[in-house]
């Protein structure tokens, strides 16, 4: 048992290591419960680490890292127990075999790495590292990510999940360099100057699930592949991953069905089916399964479709628990600006009728393009019916819904599509489930069923199954320790050898993810970031900040993977795309002479990555590194994070005298000046950005319908929430939270 003379012993190191922090109350209060009741270790902690966290506030920020202190502390004594150690940190050859030999760990480890190198490895291992982490920070990776024994016992700490993380993802690199990409690739992670996505944090290493956040799949018009692909999206779903769906080429209610009028009932009951699949089949035991659908403002089924998530109307047609988005082409968001007509079609009967799919069109320029002209050919076609609605009237279902639920997310497939630097090979027809992914889809066809030597054989057409890997650089930490030119390069690599390593269930996704060898290099933390800078959000100089920071990122992050390719080749699709012709360099204005022999180096030996940057949400590794998330600015400055079973205080990031006047709330910024930011990014992001909208509930009309034709007009691809101050939280995948 613990007795009250061991209180100094426990506090004393704690308060050395903060003296801006009185103690006075704090050691006081322990006092007083010690005298109640005699409490065990386990007690003394939880009280310890408690009554820090009920100090943590805007005046006291510092009181969460006296928390992180005694959590840590009881973290270590939990693992020594579990691993029957002398010290944390001890015998990591030991941790390795012991976690392998229960199934935790996959073999490949042990098979890639010598015990002389893992012995060296743990030489490398830094516990001082553990002390960058806040308290919901440190609880976070804790509770989450490290790999625990299958009653629950800690086994691992947090600075082993980095070095397997690094391990893992360098296993196949050249034996004359790997342990030295291992050290790098661990330095990147240890210091948290960047973090890898929420499932390769939690499965590196591990014998169970896979490695990559996202993927996107195109549904064809037909029975067998909508069956197939409700399979392929629960298959992902139980591996870990989040779904984006594009329905678009689904015929809609009332169409002919083999000739037979009116048979067909519309995408909604494909869509309950998906419903039920998320539901039914979580991530890896962790959460709720997550799929994002999408569907044409053109289609017949818009108005059920914008009304499928509400919480009045008839039941059978509501999916609660998918998300919802839009493709929106520039003559829909035109004919809003005029109050004009908007006409939906059946996609089946324009394939019919037309001889063309109206979805595999857009325009090449602003204004002018093949898709209007189609789409005008479809309205003026005496055999092609049509329903005929003010456009506007569609704009108010968005709106109707954005404000009850917070979707649908918006897509701008014309502007997506002028910008994607591998049209050469095909289209993008929607984004995935947190809008910031935009690669090339098309569907999987089946093409042949038969019987041979007795087993059934079935030969697909492999289609464009989207795959998303994605990391984020933690832009405080790593601009203000000028890290950047570094840390890049290693992240490239990490996200590249993940393409190589994963081993994805789903075969047309695996197929995909190598011949365009797509990742999606992200950030986090920009508003703390302005907040260190002493630069307001509002600004023009914001504005230039943003442009200036997002193309040094874009430039060293082409570098890297052109770099990679001189080492290791180019991705398949290369000959033919906007990389290898220069158009990628010319259609962003990169004039100047660095960004010109960049384009020289990119033409003559290739790049190693057909997609490279895209900004995801990062709301759970952006809390684990301490930071602010994605490129959002801070809800308030003080707020409760709340998960299933805790509730912890959490203030903005370095909260000082100094900083306090940088961070504005979300929903007292004019969200114009967000759009203005995101705008200057989005030129340097070759893929998107999970970019939210912050309203108040009494919002106009007018009002966020000027928001949403300002970021079309300011060329953004997506947006993602309407996130209002109804109160509901807003449900969310954290698959692409990397």
């Amino acid at each position: 048992m613990v007795v009250e003379t061991k209180l100094d012993e426990l506090v004393t190191e704690t308060e050395n290591l903060h003296p801006e922090l009185d103690f006075t109350d704090y050691k006081e209060k322990i006092s007083a419960a010690l005298k109640v009741k005699e409490m065990s270790t386990g007690q003394l902690e939880n009280l310890l680490i408690l009554t820090a966290v009920e100090r943590i506030s805007s005046l006291e920020p510092d009181w969460t890292k006296v928390a992180a202190h005694f959590y840590l502390k009881r973290l270590y004594r939990l693992s020594r127990t579990a691993r029957n150690n002398h010290a944390e940190y001890e015998s990591f050859h030991d941790l390795i075999t012991m976690l392998t030999g229960m199934g935790i760990y996959d073999e490949r480890l042990l098979q890639s790495y010598s015990k002389d190198e893992i012995d060296y490895l743990e030489i490398v291992i830094n516990p001082e590292k553990d002390r960058l982490f806040t308290y919901i920070g440190l609880v976070t990776m804790a509770e989450r990510y490290l790999a625990k024994s299958h009653h629950g016992d800690f086994l691992e700490l947090p600075q082993e999940r980095f070095m397997i993380i690094a391990m893992t993802l360098m296993a196949d690199e050249r034996k004359e360099i790997r342990l030295d990409l291992v050290e790098e690739a661990y330095w990147a992670l240890s210091n948290l100057y960047m973090t890898v996505a929420t499932p390769t944090l939690s499965n590196a290493g591990k014998s169970s699930g896979q490695l990559s956040s996202c993927f996107i799949d195109t549904v064809e018009d037909d029975l067998r592949g909508i069956y197939d692909s409700n399979t392929d999206i629960a298959t992902l779903s139980k591996n870990g991953g989040g779904i984006g769906v594009y329905l678009g080429k689904i015929r809609s209610r009332g169409s002919d069905i083999k000739g037979f009028k009116g048979c067909s009932s519309g995408v909604i009951p494909w869509m309950k089916q998906l419903n039920n699949t998320a539901v039914s089949v979580d991530q890896l035991g962790q959460r709720q399964g997550a799929v994002a659908v999408y569907l044409d403002c053109w289609h017949k089924d818009i108005f059920p479709f914008l009304d499928s998530k509400l919480n009045n109307g008839d039941e059978r047609q509501r999916t609660h628990d998918l998300f919802t988005g839009v493709c929106i082409p520039d003559l829909f968001m035109e004919q809003v600006g005029k109050r004009g007509d908007w006409y939906l079609f059946d996609p089946h009967e324009v394939r019919r009728v037309m001889g063309y799919s109206l979805e595999d069109f857009y325009d090449e320029e602003k204004g002018a393009g093949s898709f209007r002209e189609k789409y005008w050919e479809c309205v003026n076609h005496p055999g092609l019916s049509h329903e005929v609605v003010p456009a506007i009237e569609i704009f108010k279902s968005i709106m109707v819904s954005q404000l009850e639920t917070g979707t649908p997310y918006m897509f701008y497939r014309d502007t997506v599509n002028r910008m994607n630097a591998n049209s050469h090979k095909g289209m993008i027809y929607c984004s995935n489930l947190c809008t910031e992914i935009a690669q090339n889809m098309s569907p999987t066809v089946m093409e042949e069923e038969r019987v041979e030597d007795g087993k059934i054989v079935v030969y697909k057409k492999p289609g464009d199954f989207v795959v998303c890997n994605l990391s984020s650089i933690s832009l405080a930490k790593s601009v203000c320790d000028e890290v950047l030119e570094r840390l890049i390069p290693i992240q490239v690599r990490m996200l590249d050898n993940v393409i190589d390593i994963n081993e994805i269930p789903v075969l047309q996704a695996q197929l995909t993810n190598k011949n365009y060898r797509g990742i999606g290099l992200g950030t986090f933390g920009w508003h703390h970031l302005l907040a260190l800078k002493s630069i307001k959000w509002e600004s023009e100089e914001a504005l230039s900040y943003c442009d200036a920071l997002y193309e040094e990122i874009a430039y060293l992050t082409i570098k890297a993977s052109q770099e990679l390719a001189e080492e290791k080749g180019s991705y398949s699709y290369f000959e033919g795309s906007d990389w290898a012709t220069g158009r990628y360099f010319e259609k962003r204005g990169y004039t100047s002479y660095r960004w010109q022999e960049l384009s020289r180096k990119v033409k003559q030996t290739g790049i190693r990555n057909g997609y490279l940057l895209a900004v995801a949400p990062n709301s759970s590794t952006s809390i684990l590194a301490g930071s602010t998330a994605s490129i959002d600015p801070i809800f308030r400055l003080e707020y409760s994070e709340e998960k299933k079973d805790y509730k912890i205080p959490v203030t903005a990031p370095d909260l000082s005298a100094q900083t306090t006047w940088y961070y504005k709330s979300a929903y007292q910024i004019d969200q114009h000046w967000s759009i203005k930011q995101n705008a200057r990014r989005q030129r340097h992001v070759d893929q998107s950005i999970s970019f939210n909208f912050y309203v108040k509930n009494d919002i106009k009309a007018k009002t966020l319908l000027d928001l949403h034709m300002d970021a079309w007009e300011s060329g953004l691809k997506t947006t993602y929430y309407i996130r209002s101050t109804s109160g509901s939280a807003i449900e969310e995948c954290d698959s692409c939270h990397s």
